[in-house]
């Protein structure tokens, strides 16, 4: 036997007399990772703490708080959001503030410059928050049979956060925008007394009357892809899909709103199905407006109102919460509005332009230092440092400057009269011309709100209220009225509102009317704005409520009937040598669902044969004047 052979031959009987488990252990190499690992964030400018807060039911709320290192008797600034507290609190890896901030939350020159503790929790049944999801939970009653809501959560969280945050002065601020907006306007009923001040910026308010769902009773059917990836899963991980490129295809291949929602599945969503049940503006949406609910509610916390001139989400919201509680503020001193020239929540980005409409300076920054930051250290710091904050901060267009008032709007309505020949002025029109212009309104060819191809949401979205409006200006089903060139300044502060005297060979019609300011054909300093059609003011009503918002009734087809309705806020000059339009349409896709143009009872539910053509007229004679009442400072001529 060879010595090689007899060495393996022991090696084998090495082997068999050794354990199975002896040598299974032998062969095993051990994990670099511990079992547990904790990172050393001693380094870090902040202390990050994740808890789950209960609430008064017994359900806890997943909340980040985010403790400057160091501080001590700091307040707290708090957002509650269905939109992941995790994310919007840790958008970089980073031992500094600022940097996780970024993004949505990004007004880090207030959070972080101030001092403050930021606190973001996600709304019950939202990502990893335990509980049942409502989009847009009601106030305990009729809606809401329970005895919690957002009011009675953000009540328990800030009493939690007072007295286990060791480092706080016990003074609460929240703020947020959109949705995050419409949580501070909920937490304004039964405040807790440690809440010091309040800031919806952008808010979600009334959902059928101009916010998120309808404008006027036309459905936002764009707003589809949101309610599906907001209500399918907890965590927002099951997504709409797309089936074309262009938004305007898929639409018109399904044919109505409910129809495409039947396809994708969304029978299944509890707030899907609520809107299909309750297209009118019915008590639903009439017991949850939050303007309607805070005008029976006491002043209690300082407030500030924070809107966007070209908020393309929620235009409604801010100037509604305005008017309903600040005549409440008999001492002009708890309720405060800003607007600026703005998409929804530009104010917390970058505010030089929109567009290719140019401001001359970062209007957001302005607005963050001048008007946000202030008011929040005079509110919620031990010192209360003093404040020179207006009632009423507000961007002007046109001469592009900050405007500080006392009291808003400064306007008084004139009315803009349409005239024979497409002209407007500020005189009615005379006996002998010709008493309408007409248009025929096909629903088979809507007219586009944007430039296609388009999808929500995509890049242009944030600047479609202000893109060019001669992109439709030219088709047959779209009337364009203009005034001659300005010889003087016409300045507008507050909301217009349409009078429109119209009829329709159909029995349902849907009037969309914009107020526009038309350039110069040339323009030296930015060419591109020669004759370009810049939207002020614009808005759609649904031809079914004109009688009665909560009871739609068929139209008398060819009867001039009124319609009235107010377009959203404008502050704005229209300057010497522009022209002031107004277009009017009746379709404006697919942001908008198309009006079958028939009645039927519910459009959710409209079939391919209900949707037909209807001649549209526009009167502008003695007696049947159509005009928009502009809310005009100074005398307009």
């Amino acid at each position: 036997m060879t010595s090689r052979r007899l060495a393996v031959l022991m090696v084998v009987a090495v082997c068999a007399a050794v354990p199975l488990a002896a040598r299974q252990q032998a062969q095993t190499l051990p994990t670099e990772i511990p079992s547990t690992f904790k990172p050393v964030t001693s380094s870090f400018e902040y202390e990050r703490r994740v808890v789950m807060i209960p609430m008064r039911d017994g359900v806890k709320l997943h909340t980040v708080i985010l403790v400057p290192k160091g501080a001590t008797h700091a307040p707290i600034l708090l957002t509650r959001t269905p939109y992941d507290a995790d994310s919007m609190t840790s958008h970089a890896e980073s031992s500094h503030l600022a940097p996780i901030l970024q993004g949505y939350d990004n007004a880090t020159d207030v959070i972080v410059d101030g001092g403050y503790i930021r606190v973001v929790q996600d709304i019950r049944g939202k990502y990893h928050s335990e509980g049942d999801f409502v989009m847009n939970r009601p106030l305990h009653g009729p809606l809401n049979p329970t005895n919690v809501d957002e009011s009675t959560d953000t009540y328990d969280t800030i009493d939690w956060l007072v007295k286990h945050v060791p480092e706080t002065n016990g003074k609460v601020g929240i703020l947020g925008i959109s949705y995050d907006g419409f949580l501070p306007l909920m937490a304004l009923v039964h405040p807790h007394p440690a809440l010091k001040v309040d800031v919806p910026m952008n808010p979600m308010v009334d959902g059928w009357r101009g916010d998120d769902w309808f404008h006027n009773g036309a459905f936002r059917e764009q707003m589809m892809s949101y309610i599906y990836n907001g209500e399918a899963s907890p965590s927002n991980n099951i997504k709409w899909w797309l089936s074309y490129e262009d938004d305007y295809d898929m639409f018109m291949h399904a044919g109505s709103a409910g129809e495409l929602g039947r396809e994708r599945g969304m029978d299944q969503l509890g707030f899907w199905r609520k809107l299909e049940a309750h297209p009118t503006y019915d008590e639903f949406w009439q017991d949850q407006a939050m303007d309607k609910i805070l005008a029976r509610e006491p002043l209690q916390v300082p407030t500030l109102i924070v809107g966007g001139l070209w908020d393309q989400e929620d235009i409604y919201g801010a100037a509604a919460v305005y008017k309903a509680i600040e005549p409440k503020d008999t001492a002009n001193d708890m309720v405060y509005l800003a607007i600026g020239p703005w998409y929804h929540g530009q104010e917390i980005n970058e505010g030089s332009a929109l567009g290719p409409i140019q401001f001359g300076s970062d209007t957001a920054l302005w607005f963050r230092e001048h008007v946000l930051a202030p008011f929040l250290a005079h509110y919620l710091k031990d010192d209360a440092p003093a404040m020179n904050v207006s009632p009423v901060t507000i961007f002007e267009t046109g001469t592009n400057q900050w405007e500080q008032l006392k009291a808003w709007p400064p306007g008084q309505a004139q009315k803009l009269y349409l005239e024979p020949g497409l002209k407007v002025g500020f005189n009615a029109p005379a006996a002998g011309g010709e008493a309408y212009d007409e248009y025929v309104s096909d629903p088979s060819k809507p007219v586009p709100y944007r430039a296609r191809p388009n999808r929500y949401p995509d890049p242009g979205w944030h600047t479609w209220l202000v893109t060019d409006q001669r992109e439709v200006s030219g088709r047959p089903d779209v009337l364009s009225f203009v005034s001659d060139p300005l010889t003087k300044p016409v300045t507008i502060s507050g909301q217009p509102v349409v009078n429109l005297v119209a009829s329709t060979t159909g029995s349902d019609v849907d009037w969309v009317v914009k107020v526009i300011d038309e350039y110069p054909p040339q323009v030296a300093s930015q060419p591109e704005m020669g004759s370009y059609q810049l939207m002020i003011s614009a808005d759609i009503f649904r031809g079914r409520y004109r009688e009665s918002l909560e009871t739609p009734k068929a139209i008398t087809p060819n009867e001039p009937l009124t319609y009235r309705f107010e377009l959203p806020t404008a502050n704005h000059v229209f300057l010497p040598g522009h022209r002031i339009m107004v277009q009017i349409q009746s379709s404006w896709f697919p942001l908008y669902d198309r009006n079958p143009q028939t009645f039927v009872p519910n459009i959710f539910f409209a079939k391919p044969g209900d949707y037909r053509k209807a001649t549209e007229r526009i009167y502008h004679a003695p007696g049947r004047e159509s005009f928009i009442e502009l809310p005009v400072v100074g005398s307009p001529q």
